[in-house]
């Protein structure tokens, strides 16, 4: 009875721990088949400039009376015409080139009976198949890495044009040459595209932001929660998605929210961000003591000042002889914002509190009151090249007295003044921040193009096509490793970024 009762217990539990053991995402990308199309175009370009690199070993030998030395093998040309890159689950990239053909240049020494010839010779490979297969993982970093490879490629002809006194000859015992050149060539094609692979691809997506700052308040966290989960038609990517604050680097924000759920295959890819991801940034900025704003004297805005002080009268009066002296607005966030997303749009709930001060010259300063504010707003998220802007809006605003209800009513008037001060004042000093946007975690090179944004209950994706703003070559010359450097796998942040905060 006890086992049973146990295996019972462990049956009703089983679901708990599994949903435990998965971490829902803050942001999630999806790349579908017709992005890798276009990741297709560029790596085949990418491809030619590799294999047109390879270095063939020099060729020597004899047969009977005949001795030969081959030497300087140059690629001159390729034509990669039946090329396919494809998913393939559970995490892999199949990339195949089918009856491509390598055009060869290579100087010529032989030597038969007393007749020695020196010059070039012009030679193809054709029927060359290659198979590949790039096996994805999430690194200890937390980023996407090229992490194995297999290869296989095979020559099924080749030719080679002979010129010279002796053509005839050397064409009767090309055999010999042709053998060992086409052996030697499908030698060095899988060796150059493992070395491309794991080296010079991997380095471009080590400039995809992992743990990086975003200004000098917060940082932001987009390491991979897990291994890439490839299908048919797509590969998904979940990344944590948190913000965090400079000075708490190690604080972890819990994640409650809705898990971003992707449907669509229509665009080459999708972004998705949870109310996580943006209540994290808030969250991060609260921590860091940054989301408050102080005015005093003649920063404050002189048509508020004058209904200020109209409506303090009695106390400012009792306070002589002060009256004169200047105000002190200090507006503070109480608790840290709280995004809502829902199909009808985007919104931010800010609860804050408004204290209002005489600050006599050389005297302490007396408190008038100390209301409590409650605000939302409006967000229009975008996507514009990498960066996720937000556009704020205030919609509606409350003041209330946290002494008195009394208080409360006589507060009222100054409900339509403090709100324009908010649209006129603070409004702008956020958007400024927020319309620069925070880097999505994209490769260098690779931006976003016709951007649609679609809201969903507790989440938001980014439709959107890719294009390549440099050259995937350029890109590696840029950050092509030293032969000597090995890998950094380090999750430590990088230097702040250029980039301003979310909010």
């Amino acid at each position: 009875m006890a086992a049973g009762g146990r295996l019972l217990l462990l049956f009703f539990l089983l679901p708990w721990l599994v949903t435990a053991s998965h971490s829902p995402p803050g942001c999630k990308i999806r790349i579908t088949s017709k992005g890798l199309d276009l990741v297709k175009q560029e790596g085949l370009r990418f491809v030619e400039q590799e294999l047109q690199n390879i270095t063939v070993s020099d060729l020597h030998g004899k047969e009977g009376q005949f001795h030969y030395n081959i030497s300087q093998v140059k690629v001159m040309d390729l034509q990669l015409a039946l090329s396919d890159l494809h998913f393939q689950p559970q995490q892999h990239l199949v990339f195949n080139i089918n009856n491509a053909s390598i055009s060869l240049r290579f100087r010529r020494q032989l030597l038969y009976w007393f007749f020695y010839d020196i010059g070039s010779i012009n030679a193809s490979a054709d029927g060359v198949h290659i198979h590949t297969v790039l096996q994805l993982a999430k690194d200890r970093a937390g980023r996407l890495k090229i992490s194995n490879i297999t290869c296989n490629a095979s020559i099924a002809r080749m030719h080679a044009g002979f010129s010279g006194t002796l053509r005839k000859v050397y064409e009767f015992l090309s055999t010999f040459i042709v053998t060992g050149m086409r052996f030697l060539l499908s030698q060095q094609i899988c060796p150059s595209l493992e070395h491309a692979s794991l080296v010079l691809l991997n380095s471009v997506l080590d400039t995809v932001p992992v743990r990086n700052y975003v200004d000098e308040h917060i940082g932001i966290d987009y390491s991979l929660l897990r291994d890439p989960a490839v299908s048919v038609d797509t590969l998904d990517l979940d990344f944590k998605g948190m913000f965090f604050p400079r000075a708490r680097e190690n604080q972890e924000l819990e994640n409650h929210a809705v898990e971003p759920v992707i449907k669509e295959t229509e665009r080459m890819v999708y972004v998705a961000f949870s109310e996580y991801f943006f209540d994290s940034a808030m969250h991060a900025y609260f921590q860091a003591g940054v989301l408050a704003i102080e005015l005093e004297g003649e920063k404050v805005p002189k048509d508020l000042e004058v209904l200020l002080r109209a409506t303090f009268f009695g106390t400012i009066f009792m306070l002589s002889p002060t009256v004169d002296a200047p105000l002190r607005l200090v507006l503070q966030v109480s608790a840290p914002p709280r995004c809502i997303i829902k199909p009808s749009g985007t919104s931010v709930s800010v609860s804050a509190f408004l204290n209002i001060s005489l600050v006599p010259p050389g005297r302490p300063a007396v408190q008038l009151s100390s209301m409590a504010m409650e605000t939302k707003l409006s967000a229009r998220v975008y996507l514009q090249g990498k960066a996720l802007r937000v556009q704020l809006d205030l919609r509606r605003f409350r003041i209330y007295s946290k002494q008195s209800a009394l208080e409360s009513l006589a507060l009222f008037s100054l409900q339509a003044p403090l709100k324009t001060l908010l649209q006129l004042t603070i409004m702008p000093i956020i958007n400024e921040r927020t319309k620069k946007g925070v880097q999505i975690p994209l490769p260098e090179g690779m931006d976003f193009t016709k951007e649609v944004v679609t809201n969903h209950a507790g989440f938001l994706t980014v439709g959107a096509d890719l294009h390549f703003s440099k050259e995937l070559r350029e890109v590696i010359e840029k950050y092509r490793p030293v032969p000597t450097a090995t890998a950094h796998l380090s999750s430590e942040p990088t230097a702040p970024s250029v980039e301003p905060p979310l909010l």
